[in-house]
């Protein structure tokens, strides 16, 4: 059995604290071993949208293979993020002890107050990093990422994202296939890639179960500036090319090689977008020059107003 113990502050955002509790409440409900318990220095817990959480004052003692996570609060909230000696301890142990830690959103200013922030990466809300960064100058505060896994540590961005950290640690523990199916469940896209703002083409073709198309997706996500043939990552994937080729389709709609160019060209068309000039953005994803990705930016568009008769030839 493992135990997820949410501890609640004042002012807490409903969302920071549901989104994860239903990744592994439907986890439990289909028969994952997830107990949650809430934790607070009060009985009854202020939110900032006006209800109030009942979380008791027990705690539940959280043993190494437990995850203690901790949502964030609204700034403006009278006495918002005050956390006792006791729970600010008592994160400080789980994490010494090789338990999870987790925060979403402003939780992470907790985590920097039980010490267990200095020397790790981290990262918070987009509107809150400048902060955070002040006050535990010993934390690396890495920015414009969903989450941040830092050994036993992981810390979100903040309302949403909450739910990418929970899926996460769901596919660490459970597998990617129980990860998939209770992100299906919630109407969500599976496996936000923590390292970057989301890409809509991974939006697109995240949401089936085939745990090899995962991997291969993945291999291909993180390597788009570096040379990945069908046969590398078919080894990768401990299946032959053409095994992989037809799973892949069926899972996704198009072959590995397809899925690679448009994911280069939107991580680039991203890139030019924030101001990198094209002979930059050509090459952060691999592409050997500028004349290259502007031809496969033409004739994308051109694709996208007639259908393609064969597949293109990957540069």
């Amino acid at each position: 059995m493992t135990i997820v113990q949410f501890i609640v502050a004042p002012g807490v955002h409903l969302l920071d604290l549901s989104g994860p509790a239903q990744v592994f409440s439907h986890a439990a409900d289909r028969g994952a071993d997830y107990v949650l318990r809430y934790a607070g220095d009060t009985e009854r817990v202020p939110t900032a949208q006006g209800i109030d959480v009942h979380t008791g004052t027990g705690l539940a003692d959280p043993g190494p293979d437990d995850i203690v996570l901790v949502p964030g609060w609204a700034s403006r909230f009278p006495g918002a993020g005050a956390l006792s000696g006791r729970l600010l301890a008592v994160l400080r142990t789980h994490q010494e002890a090789g338990g999870t830690l987790a925060s979403v959103c402003s939780g992470a200013d907790a985590l920097g107050r039980a010490g267990v922030l200095d020397g790790r990466r981290c990262t918070t809300h987009h509107t809150l990093q400048d902060g955070l960064a002040a006050r535990f100058p010993r934390a690396s505060v890495v920015r414009d990422v969903l989450f941040v896994q830092d050994g036993n540590v992981i810390t979100s961005a903040g309302i949403a994202s909450g739910i990418d950290l929970a899926l996460h640690l769901l596919e660490q523990r459970s597998g990617q296939t129980v990860a998939a199916q209770v992100a299906r469940e919630m109407v969500v896209y599976a496996r936000r890639n923590g390292r970057e703002a989301q890409l809509s083409v991974l939006l697109a073709h995240r949401s089936h179960l085939d745990d090899v198309v995962h991997r291969a997706q993945d291999a291909i996500d993180g390597a788009l500036e570096h040379p990945l043939s069908l046969d590398a990552l078919a080894r990768h994937c401990l299946v032959s090319p053409r095994t992989l080729t037809r799973r892949f389709v069926a899972a996704t709609g198009m072959t590995p090689q397809a899925y690679r160019r448009l994911a280069r060209l939107e991580r680039a068309e991203r890139l030019i977008a924030a101001g990198a000039g094209m002979e930059r953005a050509a090459r952060a994803v691999g592409f050997t020059d500028a004349r290259t990705l502007r031809r496969l930016r033409a004739q994308a568009r051109e694709e996208a107003d007639a259908p393609e008769d064969g597949e293109p030839a990957l540069p």
